[in-house]
């Protein structure tokens, strides 16, 4: 494999660490066969057929979330011992075999541990690992690879809803079509994303004999930005009071990010839009992420990551509350587009102001324990947003209750005090 890859180095004009955003990029777009976009689209079917409850199935994410609250300082800790490699490699495997394992749920229990199992590697080790590897090979470009990677996620997130409609309707439309979507879901995740990990992959830039120097105008145009060399102990990192209000901004605004995902194709469907139209409206929103991630990668690299962050909260609570406005298709695209450059800062900016702050040495187990807030926060809004509906029997309190919540983020961001090493 090192021979391949340095076959490549001396093959390619430009700095190998592109390559190996696309081979880490190819595991952020796999994981979305877990994502709760991808979840919406079966939450109407697997309920008509199943006679479950959509907060049953829901609550299966919201589960997973849970558990990954545990499993994600794990993560961090597998990552700093075995190399990001490894994680990834192992962590798509399972993923694939859960996936394609949901063909054959008929109970609710075998539904949450398959689920559960891929939605947890969904949260935490591909997540963690995919934007650590990146962190380690970039530092003057870090927020332009991030935004990369958060690129090849919002692909993910337009083909996976969209591929897994396509599915059911060349199945008949059956009621129970939905399983060979799950099969065929799981299988892709092997073929698009095993060879390349395997291929491509290097923990950082020393594994391939590549040497990393810094100019002197480099150092002085990351202090600008307020983009440290220095890297602290994870021990540092969790007495700062700065790493919990930004921990806790990742619960707020993942509570908002899945809320929405989850819920969004449901409640197209309960306002008489079409369930291909609302599968499409999930890839308009991948498609505004993907813009949202390219945007804020280039802006977190030209101003200071910890400012695009905040302006990114404002954004979100704006677009939550748009949602309310939907009374056609063509609303529901705009909505969904402006919804999903949010959620494409979401992706980009949280890691790069880590390691921005902390540093890239100790990264991994830093964000293993940033990670548990971001899975708190999956969890919880899935099934919050699920029970307003089951209660009132609409989501017409969800939005605005985001909107306040994100404004919680963004003063909580910009009022974190700048740490002293």
């Amino acid at each position: 494999m090192k021979e391949f890859a340095k076959f490549i180095q001396k093959k390619i004009p430009f700095y190998y660490g592109w390559i190996i955003v696309t081979g880490s990029g190819s595991s952020m777009f796999v994981r979305n066969s877990a994502a709760t976009l991808t979840i919406a689209v079966f939450v109407y079917p697997m309920s008509e057929n199943l006679g479950w409850s959509r907060t049953v199935i829901v609550g299966a994410s919201s589960l997973a979330g849970i558990l990954a609250i545990f499993i994600s300082p794990l993560s961090g800790w597998l990552i700093q011992k075995y190399g990001t490699k490894i994680t990834l490699l192992i962590s798509v495997l399972l993923l694939g075999l859960s996936i394609a394992l949901l063909s054959q749920t008929f109970s609710p229990i075998m539904f949450y541990l398959l689920f559960g199992i891929s939605r947890i590697i969904f949260s935490s080790p591909i997540q963690i690992g995919a934007t650590t590897i990146v962190t380690k090979w970039f530092s003057k470009n870090r927020g332009k690879a991030t935004g990369l990677l958060g690129m090849f996620h919002s692909l993910g997130m337009g083909f996976f809803p969209l591929f897994a409609q396509i599915i059911m309707n060349i199945s008949g439309g059956n009621p129970d079509s939905w399983r060979n979507s799950w099969l065929w879901l799981g299988i892709s995740v092997w073929i698009i994303s095993i060879p390349l990990i395997s291929l491509t992959l290097f923990n950082s830039p020393s594994d391939l004999g590549i040497k990393t120097n810094v100019s002197k105008r480099e150092k002085a145009v990351s202090e600008k930005l307020g983009r440290s060399y220095k890297s602290v102990s994870l021990k540092f990192a969790l007495k700062s009071i700065t790493f919990w209000m930004l921990a806790i901004v990742g619960f707020l605004t993942y509570f908002i990010h899945t809320g929405v995902n989850i819920h969004q194709a449901a409640y197209l469907i309960d306002k008489g839009i079409s369930p291909i139209y609302a599968a499409t409206t999930l890839t308009i929103m991948a498609i505004g992420t993907g813009f949202g991630s390219i945007i804020c990668g280039w802006a977190s690299d030209k101003f200071q990551a910890k400012k695009t962050y905040f302006f990114i909260a404002l954004w979100l609570a704006l677009s939550s509350f748009l949602f309310l406005g939907i009374s056609n298709i063509f609303s529901a695209f705009v909505v969904a587009f402006i919804f999903g450059i949010a959620l494409g800062g979401l992706l980009v900016i949280p890691p790069v102001v880590l390691a921005d702050i902390f540093g890239k040495e100790n990264i991994g187990a830093i964000r293993g324990y940033s990670e548990p807030f971001v899975s708190a926060g999956q969890a919880f809004g899935g099934i919050t947003a699920a029970l307003i509906y089951d209660f009132s029997g609409s989501y017409e309190l969800t939005f605005p209750i985001f909107s306040v919540v994100a404004i919680i983020a963004a003063i909580l961001i910009i009022a974190s005090p700048k740490i002293k090493y």
